[in-house]
């Protein structure tokens, strides 16, 4: 089967989601010209970018291969003396200095050859390390500061092959065959030079197959190109959806999805391999173009040189000379093409690393930062207007002022704003127009370490990373000391809990917490976040995985935890609502009901009608 007879894709539906979905601006699926042009211009000033601090080291290199290249340049001149000077000197004089002298140049520059290479190797895997270290380190560092929106259409698969298949494609072009592709440009240079001193016409007898040579090697770049792009994509494709299939592992088990799920992946994986094979079918046709070109020339050389030699217009040792040049001449370029698949596929990774690097970050840093000496964590919201795209606005215009101090809960249907509400004031997004303020100093004009410090969020999500309950309390305030750690775990009700675990504190919590149930996480979480102490506490559902036993707990802790500072609640659960020293209405970003929780119910609008059908509920 050819790669034009690929069976047909059964599930291209969701390939072409996917594909949607990544908004993946690095990937090179269309053949535009002035976009792969931009992609090349991005990779060349990221390739810039690493090598530039190890200019001295990378010029060293260079200097290494030149003596190399000249090493090998210098073995069939001395076949050449040998069988020109050396011979004839032995047959008429029986002089045997000649020989010997050649002998030792010889052994000389052997051993020259080995300390090149040996130098060559730990070197360059020294310069490449370092340079794969700095783009690693930058690379996680600009995921980080890519705003939620980003991550939200950039899925954690494609994140994952940026920091994998990609990375792995440019550690290969870093310690294979860079010295290939260097040394082929010296031998084309050096061996030209050197054949036309020797003998212009045979030189350019030799050269005469070089413009085919050319004209194979302009084919195979731009066809190669564009099939490696695609290649890479396949594989960032099988990385996408089986970080989602492992990831929702349970559901898959759950509604039986396996053998869809080995169906699909199946077929995305039978891309990734018509897509190589088609990489290794013009990659063999140019292998093979290029060795059919040498022994051509070969051929070409010998039957004119030998010609040349009977007639008396040139010496054997010569024409040996010539025929050992060009196996130098072809042999790096038959290496060079196997270097090429390596080079496109680190070119393509570096299209596709550029691209993230050069993604707007959304939600800026400001310049000149401004800071809050003492917050009191009042909030105001100035005629804010958000939208998620051009055609869906959520906030039209929203004016609303939160004293320090005070508890407000966000109630309404689905979509009216809440949690959009809850991610301005955190600042994962900015609004579209208008502005929020803490204290009177807008949030964009906050660094992100004093916004980080007065403002924390806790979603319904409560992630635990992988380490102790200890550790994981600890981070709201790195290098607290243990009793302070104990301290807001009892404050939130999680002490008694932690302290029946096997192995109390230290008790690890496994991958996201998997140890723990789902209301032991969230106290977990409640502590650390009392342990940040911030002066802006939003809690977005933050209850909701809890039992009724557990949320009467938290809602105790929850008085102390929000005591002396603003808090914003989004929850659909009206008793952790009840708290609230306010409560706003939302339907459609607009506030329709403000006051507090009980005169709401006794005013009989919406809110009443909330709270009776929550009522019922319980019943």
């Amino acid at each position: 089967m050819t790669v034009a007879e690929r069976p047909a894709d059964k599930h291209a539906s969701w390939r072409g989601r996917a594909e949607s979905a990544e908004a993946d601006r690095t990937s090179a699926e269309t053949d535009d010209a002035e976009s792969i042009k931009e992609l090349r211009s991005q990779s060349r000033r990221l390739l810039g970018w690493m090598m530039r601090p190890h200019k001295k080291a990378i010029g060293f290199l260079c200097g290494i291969l030149v003596v190399q290249n000249f090493t090998s340049m210098a073995t069939p001149l001395l076949v050449m003396f040998g069988i020109d000077h050396a011979i004839p000197a032995i047959g008429e004089r029986d002089d045997y200095s000649v020989l010997i002298a050649i002998a030792v140049t010889f052994a000389a520059v052997a051993i020259v050859k080995y300390v090149c290479v040996r130098l060559y190797i730990a070197q360059s895997a020294k310069v490449g390390n370092a340079m794969l270290y700095a783009l690693r380190n930058r690379v996680f560092r600009k995921f980080q500061a890519l705003s939620v929106s980003f991550h939200e259409r950039f899925t954690s698969g494609r994140v994952t092959a940026r920091q994998s298949s990609d990375m792995e494609a440019i550690r290969e072009m870093t310690e294979n065959g860079v010295d290939d592709l260097v040394l082929a440009g010296l031998n084309v240079v050096t061996i030209t030079i050197v054949m036309l001193v020797l003998d212009p016409l045979l030189a350019a007898v030799s050269l005469m197959t070089f413009p085919l040579m050319l004209l194979l090697g302009r084919w195979f770049s731009r066809v190669s190109a564009l099939a490696y792009r695609r290649a890479r994509e396949t594989v960032a494709l099988l990385i996408v959806y089986f970080v989602e299939s492992m990831g929702g592992v349970r559901a898959v088990q759950a509604y039986r999805r396996e053998e869809r799920d080995r169906e699909l992946f199946a077929d995305l994986n039978t891309d990734n391999r018509f897509a190589q094979a088609k990489g290794h079918q013009q990659n063999a046709f140019m292998s093979g173009g290029m060795r059919a070109i040498g022994h051509l020339a070969t051929v070409v050389v010998l039957l004119f040189g030998g010609w040349q030699v009977m007639q008396g217009n040139t010496e054997v040792g010569v024409l040996a000379a010539f025929l050992l040049y060009m196996k130098r001449f072809f042999d790096p370029l038959n290496e060079l093409v196997q270097f090429y698949n390596v080079l496109q596929s680190a070119t393509s990774a570096l299209e596709k690393l550029s691209g993230v690097l050069d993604e707007e970050v959304e939600v800026p840093e400001p310049e000149e930062p401004r800071a809050i000496e003492r917050p009191s964590g009042e909030l105001r919201f100035a005629n804010v207007r958000f939208q998620y795209r051009e055609d869906h606005v959520v906030l039209p215009g929203l004016d609303l002022l939160v004293p320090g101090g005070q508890t407000l809960a966000l109630v309404g249907a689905t979509g009216a704003g809440k949690t959009t509400i809850a991610k301005l004031v955190s600042r994962f997004y900015d609004p579209t127009a208008g502005s929020v303020a803490l204290d009177g100093v807008d949030l964009r004009d906050l660094s992100e370490q004093d916004l980080r410090e007065n403002i924390v969020m806790i979603t319904q999500e409560n992630f635990l990373f992988n380490g102790t309950i200890a550790e994981n309390i600890e981070l709201g305030s790195p290098g607290s000391s243990r009793d302070r750690i104990v301290e807001a775990a009892e404050v939130v009700g999680a002490h008694e809990f932690i302290e029946s675990l096997p192995e109390g504190y230290d008790t690890h919590v496994r991958k996201r917490g998997g140890r723990l149930s789902a209301g032991q996480r969230q106290l977990v979480v409640f502590a650390r976040a009392f342990l940040a102490d911030p002066r802006v506490l939003i809690l977005d559902e933050a209850t909701s995985s809890l039992d009724i036993p557990s949320e009467r707990l938290v809602q105790r802790a929850l008085r102390t935890i929000l005591a002396d500072r603003t808090a914003i609640i989004i929850a659909h659960r009206l008793s952790t609502v009840e708290i609230a020293d306010r409560v706003l209405v939302l339907e459609q970003g607009r506030i329709i009901e403000d006051g507090r929780p009980a005169d709401l119910i006794d005013h009989g609008g919406q809110y009443a009608t909330l709270h009776r059908q929550w009522e019922d509920s319980l019943v």
